[in-house]
């Protein structure tokens, strides 16, 4: 098992380092200078287009609204990546491994942007409303099937297998914590993982099997106001440790920039742990939160991809630093790769034991719905490769064998493969952004004019005539644009 760890670490270090990150970076910079930095000066778009209302489904039923693909996509980005992900990079890259995150947050987003306007254009129709995703705007943008299907299995892989893995297990630790705490002992009894395990399965097959509109409903009753809570907690320590704060702030420069080291952290492991455990948080630009983005029934497609991209600033820049201050105002150990429990052990060192099971109570609700993001992701992207409705049932009885097999796993491994599959990820789906990037320069342009001259955007297809592939979008979809 060590070999094998260290296996996985040599190639996480040299594929991230050579070719993940730079190319991130690139891309990141290349599309904040060509849409004139759309992720900073359209924020109040970004909050304004969430309340948009959503037409009929082809069943009749209403679609999903942009708020609920919104909810969707925050489901998976918001889970344990924020608690143990933050944790596990502090632990591993000191302090400043925060500041990167939240360079490569206001960064990505362009990204975020760039790839869910793509998924809103090249969307398809399905009983339910739309899907779409990375392996759509592969296949109708740059036709390029094969290319989607390489992309399909490779999401289905990371998010349905190792991300529901990394969610089960985190699960796990925050429960066994808790329960040791409770009991006074050691260690968490033998029976405990396999339980939480049997648990998860069974209240995942209760959602998943209900199709992304249950999904969607659950999605975006739990995580807002579990988000909220966290936050709140996280502003109750920092208010608790105020005088803190300034040094807090000079450790996070100071160990990002290599000016000091703090438990042996070096600025390239501040740099790597930094946009590894952001880039796991945020997905931007790994071609995942398109596919919640294309269920959206939205008027132009711009607008999913402002709501992707503000769904970047809340995860990493919100939610992503109240770990981060809850765990850095409580004087941590560096160097120890405890995730969740970290966290943990610095909320009850704050607010007392209470705290410690309010967290576990939070990560768990997070997570759960982290699983079943994942669920749909994957069971997206199945679709795609495959018309053949009984592989879907059959699909979902694989992922639920994998949650299990994720509560009863080793931290380590789990986190190490979910990192080399998100890298493969996100390269296969930046190499398809890329080419397609004047597209979603032409969109954006579209959607400003509209909105300088009062209207309400509105696209049809019909408007950039020389696209092919666009599937929906047709001209009497929409009435007329109305004023704003």
């Amino acid at each position: 098992m060590d070999a094998l760890m260290d296996t996985v670490s040599e190639i996480n270090d040299v594929f991230w380092t050579y070719i993940v990150i730079p190319l991130l970076v690139l891309l990141s910079l290349y599309f904040t200078v060509r849409m004139g930095g759309v992720q900073f000066r359209m924020i109040p778009e970004m909050i304004r287009d969430l309340r948009s209302k959503p037409e009929r489904a082809p069943d009749g039923k209403r679609a999903i609204s942009s708020f609920q693909a919104f909810s969707i996509s925050a489901a998976a980005r918001i889970g344990t990546g924020n608690v143990a992900g933050v944790a596990l990079a502090i632990a591993i890259g000191g302090p400043g491994a925060v500041l990167w995150m939240w360079i490569m947050a206001i960064a990505v987003s362009s990204l975020a942007f760039a790839e869910s306007t793509l998924a809103q254009l090249f969307k398809v129709k399905d009983r339910t409303g739309y899907r779409g995703g990375p392996a759509y705007y592969m296949q109708h943008g740059l036709n390029a099937r094969w290319m989607g299907v390489v992309f399909a299995v490779v999401i289905i892989f990371t998010f349905s297998f190792s991300f529901t893995m990394v969610q089960a297990n985190s699960i796990t630790e925050v429960v066994s914590n808790s329960i040791t705490t409770a009991s006074g002992d050691d260690e968490a009894a033998g029976w405990l993982a396999p339980t939480v395990g049997l648990a998860l399965v069974a209240l995942t097959a209760a959602v998943v099997f209900g199709g992304v509109r249950r999904i969607a409903t659950v999605a975006e009753r739990i995580v807002p106001f579990m988000a909220l809570v966290y936050l709140l907690l996280g502003l109750v320590i920092v208010g608790m440790n105020l005088e803190r704060v300034p040094g807090v702030f000079a450790d996070i420069i100071g160990s990002a920039f290599g000016f000091e080291q703090i438990g042996g952290a070096a600025v390239g492991t501040a740099i790597m742990q930094g946009v590894r455990r952001g880039l796991f948080s945020n997905e931007a630009g790994m071609g995942s939160a398109p596919n919640a983005g294309a269920t959206a029934a939205v008027s132009h497609p711009v607008k999913q991809g402002l709501a992707q991209a503000f769904g970047v600033y809340v995860d990493t820049l919100i939610v992503c630093s109240v770990t981060a201050f809850i765990i850095l105002v409580s004087d941590p150990t560096y160097g120890e790769a405890a995730g969740a429990a970290l966290t943990q052990n610095s909320l009850e060192a704050n607010l007392g034991s209470w705290s410690l099971h309010l967290l576990t109570f939070i990560v768990f609700l997070l997570a759960f719905t982290s699983v079943l993001a994942n669920f749909y992701y994957g069971e997206a992207n199945l679709r795609f490769l495959t018309r053949d409705e009984r592989a879907v049932p059959v699909f979902r009885v694989v992922v639920l064998g994998m949650l299990f097999l994720g509560a009863v796993s080793s931290l380590d491994l789990v986190w190490g493969i979910a990192d080399v599959t998100m890298g493969v990820m996100a390269v296969v789906n930046l190499l398809a952004v890329a080419p397609l990037a004047a597209l979603v320069v032409r969109l954006l342009k579209d959607y400003q004019q509209q909105r300088r001259a009062g209207l309400e955007p509105v696209f049809t297809r019909d408007q950039m005539p020389d696209v092919r592939g666009v599937q929906c979008w047709e001209a009497d979809r929409e009435t007329a644009p109305e004023r704003s």
